[in-house]
């Protein structure tokens, strides 16, 4: 399975995963239509499915005109987000699975960013790397708002997150890298780990090189919300509950 990282709108990626040999696609989080409509000319690939993580705009807004050109194409999403994602014919659940190609994908669900958000895993095949699609649920450097979820129920998600191989690329769907290292900074200041990432990340961004897919290894090591169990960081928001950590970090970057 191949992966095209496709920039849309002003900061988002679509993820465009192809299987050349039977000459398939599948697209998680279309945004728009269009640059996956031109991806799809180029390699001369049929959509056969959309994969969805939640309801929100920018991840749902090419639906409608892709199934105008691949009438065929499944569109996927979580069972709690039924009426809100366009053309969606599957209603998934934690523990689920979906296909594409020769790849099996596990279906997590993790709410928090909305109420129904869900989390596409495919584990290694032939290599040791895993490939984690989770829209808005982690992002490199960061987490999503608490639109519809709790504190609680986001600690729980990432913690599922948190759980995986350290060789996963996180594929998360915006371009924050770098706001969401200037603020880990902020709160968590001595971390060598970061402060080397920061760097290189500045590097990147410079030069409009994109920082995504990230490693959750590196995730782990430099990410503060997958850190809210660590002492300097409940040292920072002085809370020793991990729940109240995550909130006040949370809080504090809604307003950095």
């Amino acid at each position: 399975m191949q992966i095209h990282r496709l920039p849309a709108l002003s900061d988002n990626y679509i993820f465009l995963l192809h299987d050349p040999i039977r000459h398939i696609a599948a697209v998680v989080d279309p945004a728009e239509a269009n640059p996956v409509l031109q991806q799809l000319q180029t390699l001369q690939a049929d959509l056969v499915a959309i994969f969805n993580t939640h309801h929100h705009g920018d991840h749902v807004g090419g639906n409608a005109t892709l199934l105008k050109h691949f009438p065929n194409a499944i569109v996927h999403g979580g069972v709690e987000d039924r009426g809100r994602i366009p053309g969606q014919k599957v209603f998934l659940q934690a523990g689920d699975r979906v296909t594409f190609g020769d790849r099996v994908a596990e279906v997590l669900f993790v709410p928090g960013h909305t109420r129904a958000h869900i989390a596409y895993y495919f584990p290694p095949v032939e290599t040791n790397e895993g490939d984690l699609f989770c829209g808005d649920t982690l992002f490199a450097g960061g987490c999503g708002r608490l639109f519809e979820g709790t504190p609680t129920q986001m600690i729980d998600s990432l913690g599922k997150l948190r759980s995986l191989p350290d060789q996963t690329r996180v594929w998360c769907a915006h371009e924050y890298t770098l706001k969401n290292l200037q603020f880990a900074l902020s709160v968590d200041p001595q971390n060598q780990a970061l402060q080397r990432r920061f760097a290189q990340v500045q590097a990147m961004r410079q030069q409009s090189e994109a920082t995504i897919p990230s490693w959750l290894g590196e995730e782990k090591q430099t990410n503060p919300f997958l850190r809210w169990d660590q002492p300097n960081l409940q040292s920072r928001v002085k809370s020793a509950d991990p729940v109240q950590t995550f909130a006040r970090l949370r809080g504090m970057k809604d307003q950095f």
